[in-house]
């Protein structure tokens, strides 16, 4: 510190001096007695406020628990399910284009069928059946005969 007082206190003799009533003093302030003996008011350090009570621990809660375990869990599946997709994704364009095989089978099954069930019906003839017809007549107004044979 200095040895010399950086201020002057000056104390007003003769004149009266102000009052304060108690419920005018602001929080903080308060009446204190100098080494000279004068009261007056300044500041004075408030009492530390008490340390808060340490509080009991509380248990934690089954579902934070549970929660708490499962997280990893599932992260662990996720991955996993990743891995075995990377690993099966030839397989899986495999059966893909496995499946549009069947269908274009089916597609080709479903018109080659009935091709091949009309064949069968004909009996086994190749081609469309041939149809032919003789007819007969005798004079001008004669009565006509005929037949029609299937082949």
């Amino acid at each position: 510190m200095h040895s010399k007082t950086p201020y002057e206190i000056t104390i007003l003799t003769g004149q009266p001096r102000p009052v304060m009533l108690p419920d005018e003093i602001p929080p903080g302030v308060g009446w204190v007695t100098l080494p000279n003996g004068m009261r007056t008011l300044a500041y004075t350090p408030q009492p530390a406020a008490p340390a808060p009570q340490p509080v009991a621990a509380q248990p934690v809660p089954t579902w934070a628990k549970t929660t708490a375990l499962l997280a990893p869990t599932i992260g662990g599946g996720v991955a996993a399910a990743g891995i075995g997709l990377s690993y099966a994704a030839p397989g899986l364009i495999a059966m893909s284009h496995a499946l549009w095989a069947t269908v274009a089978l089916i597609a080709a099954g479903a018109i080659a069928v009935p091709l091949l069930l009309g064949a069968c019906r004909r009996g086994g003839r190749g081609g469309p059946a041939h149809i032919t017809q003789n007819i007969t007549a005798t004079g001008l107004f004669g009565r006509a005969s005929g037949t029609i044979n299937h082949r």
